[in-house]
């Protein structure tokens, strides 16, 4: 039975388990291949959505939109919305790209510093040998991509035609390039990343399964990388307040 989508925030969220997307996932790639969006709702997502009237329009037409993150599960069920468990982008990919080996699959890895995506595709491209994984380095400024790393890209994609394309430019610039370039990307499930190439590749050390079980995997990450202290005290504050402003219309 299909689960229903609920909405929280003006966003949607699909209510799912690991192995309920995993299952959706494998019927998108038994079917014609056609354009399929995936992104990670998390609370700073939230707060960008709501700055930014052009992300929340691509995470409103998203095919799938996961939860990545404990404040999203607990703000749904404050509003008495059920949430099986966060998916978290980190732990999808690597299990994305075992199912792209599995069914021989081509996939395109187009990350956001160097060597990561390649090191990645050819570490699975060995343990898959009958699948293509590729693994590209994208923009040296994301913000203002030459039209040669542009062209690059495109024909790696067009000579590819891959099942997977997974961007890892940090949100939004991810969910918003893979909008932008969703024509070039019609026959492909893209999903945006972000620091997951870091965790899978081993330049980050992924945090245990008894720290990401208790919701706290992101103070983890603050606590190894303080860079992120800035970004998460200037919306963090904002998610909590509009938490309590539908709850209690503060």
């Amino acid at each position: 039975m299909e689960k229903q989508r609920i909405t929280l925030f003006q966003l949607p969220i699909d209510p799912l388990s690991l192995n309920d997307v995993l299952e959706k996932i494998k019927l998108y790639l038994s079917a014609p291949l056609q354009f399929k969006h995936i992104v990670s709702i998390n609370p700073e997502n939230v707060v960008v959505a709501h700055q930014n009237s052009s992300f929340l329009e691509v995470c409103q037409h998203a095919d799938l939109a996961l939860t990545d993150g404990i404040g999203i599960v607990i703000a749904a069920k404050l509003q008495g919305l059920f949430i099986p468990e966060r998916v978290s982008g980190s732990y999808l990919l690597p299990k994305l790209l075992e199912l792209a080996g599995q069914m021989s699959s081509r996939v395109v890895l187009i990350g956001s510093q160097a060597n990561l995506a390649d090191s990645i595709a050819k570490c699975y491209s060995r343990a898959y040998p009958k699948a293509t994984y590729i693994g590209i380095e994208g923009y040296q400024n994301k913000l203002n991509p030459t039209p040669e790393e542009e062209a690059h890209i495109e024909s790696i994609v067009r000579d590819t035609r891959p099942h997977f394309v997974f961007v890892a430019f940090g949100s939004p610039y991810q969910e918003l390039w893979i909008n932008t370039h969703k024509k070039m990307l019609q026959e492909s499930i893209c999903m945006g990343v972000g620091g997951a190439f870091d965790y899978l590749s081993g330049a980050s050390r992924r945090p245990s399964n008894a720290i990401s079980s208790t919701g706290f995997e992101w103070l983890y990450r603050l606590i190894r990388q303080p860079w992120r202290a800035k970004r998460q005290i200037s919306r963090l504050p904002i998610f909590i307040g509009m938490v309590l402003k539908q709850l209690f219309g503060v």
